[in-house]
């Protein structure tokens, strides 16, 4: 059984090797260093989990958007053996009630729902935009 003091929630970003490492254990896709660098410094606001015996960074989250009306949370990622135990949760709360503690009233707040997130997102209050559909635009190399 995990307990909350097994753990420090922590307002700001990871160490980039951490950001790194928590993106690849957990499956999302891979970046440069580079590309987490900006991630790190261009964020509106970011926590992370660490795990008070080790020191081990375990889960994190953060928000990117204007300051003014659109919040978009990205890297929510925990590692594979501490899921489960109420981590991702404690992020995605953290981050929603610093959106809602500092943006002005009534942000837009979305996120992209993986498959093994969306029970998650959907327990912390979060739903489908309907009719909108989430849409990307592939990078090619010029």
């Amino acid at each position: 059984m995990t307990h909350v003091d097994d753990f420090d929630l922590i307002a700001g970003p990871p160490a980039l090797a951490d950001y790194l490492r928590l993106r690849q254990e957990s499956g999302l896709s891979q970046k440069t260093p580079e590309q987490a660098a900006g991630a790190l410094s261009g964020s509106w606001f970011f926590c992370h989990v660490r795990e008070v015996a080790s020191g081990r960074t375990v889960a994190m989250g953060r928000v990117i958007g204007d300051g003014g009306w659109c919040f978009h949370i990205a890297d929510m990622a925990t590692l594979p053996e501490y899921q489960g135990r109420g981590l991702g949760r404690r992020v995605i709360d953290m981050l929603v009630a610093h959106i809602r503690g500092h943006a002005p009233e009534n942000p837009y707040i979305t996120l992209i729902a993986d498959p093994p997130g969306r029970r998650l997102y959907e327990k912390a209050g979060f739903g489908d935009i309907n009719p909108s559909r989430g849409m990307e635009l592939p990078w090619v190399r010029p």
